[in-house]
């Protein structure tokens, strides 16, 4: 897997995480553990600090990145779904971003929110906990979301990591 360190800045990878061997991380990224990084993910901590928090999931073509204001830090227990972008913004904790949306600088998405797939959260824009956020520009739609709706794919990806760590067998060389 490219893992790369930038001048003296050198990821942080926890050794019970999984970072598949085609995802790439560069930098200031600290991965928690039993977090899981999936193919073509890129975690690009050259102009800040990133943070992945334990038990999150960072889905495949998830590109994460951060400025020299403002880091991006997701919380524990999380899922990013697939091909999102999220860019020196704040996720706490038990929290879904959906395939394909984009999450700006400044904004936050507090615990046990969802924000939707293809949802764009512009900069600055505040998430309350436990709200449902779709539409471009993001909207509330819901609050009172129940934990459930996260639980199980947390669980999900936490399995599948372990399952690719003690048996992922590359066939091609």
């Amino acid at each position: 897997m490219p893992i790369y360190a930038l001048g003296e800045y050198e990821p942080e990878i926890h050794p019970f995480a999984f970072v598949h061997p085609d995802a790439v991380v560069i930098g200031q990224v600290r991965i928690g553990p039993e977090a899981s990084v999936w193919p073509c993910a890129v975690l690009r901590g050259d102009h800040g600090q990133i943070e992945i928090g334990s038990r999150t999931s960072i889905q495949d073509g998830t590109v994460i990145h951060c400025t020299h204001d403002w880091p991006t830090t997701i919380g524990t227990e999380c899922v990013v779904g697939h091909n999102a972008h999220l860019e020196g913004c704040a996720v706490a904790d038990r929290c879904l971003i959906g395939s394909g949306s984009v999450t700006l600088n400044r904004a936050t998405v507090g615990a046990g929110a969802i924000v939707a797939a293809s949802c764009l959260v512009p900069e600055g824009f505040e998430v309350p906990p436990g709200a449902l956020v779709a539409g471009v520009p993001a909207r509330i739609k819901k609050t009172g979301v129940p934990a459930s709706w996260v639980n199980g794919a947390v669980k999900t990806y936490v399995e599948s990591a372990r399952t690719y760590r003690n048996g992922l067998r590359r066939l091609d060389r």
